[in-house]
């Protein structure tokens, strides 16, 4: 048995995100994602609206933001699915990004259905 409460996967946006910033930022984030899987930290993982959460983390006073959904489809394998990200600059989410996150949630299992 996994110690591990889900595993996460990257859509390709999340991917694109994460190879364009510094090695140690990037280092930070996958720690905090690794962190979070196994202890509850609202610090960390945050549910923001209906079924988006986001992947919180600060590094040189940098505020970065994955966001994600749950992907539970699979009785014996819960996954969650980082679906882009952004650097934050103000202290609100934008409506945008969330709007974004769950137009790639849409699409994601869509595709998911699709190929079944």
């Amino acid at each position: 048995m996994s110690i591990y409460k889900f595993r996460v996967d990257f859509l390709e946006e999340a991917k694109e995100f994460l190879d364009g910033l510094d090695e140690k930022a990037r280092d930070k984030i996958f720690y905090n994602i690794w962190k979070v899987r196994s202890i509850n930290d609202k610090e960390l993982f945050k549910k923001l609206q209906n079924e988006i959460w986001e992947f919180r983390t600060m590094f040189n006073k940098t505020y970065y933001r994955l966001f994600a959904f749950w992907d539970k489809t699979d009785k014996t394998d819960t996954v969650v699915i980082s679906s882009h990200g952004y650097v934050k600059t103000i202290s609100r989410v934008p409506k945008s990004e969330i709007e974004h996150a769950e137009k790639l949630r849409k699409k994601y299992f869509n595709e998911k259905t699709n190929t079944k």
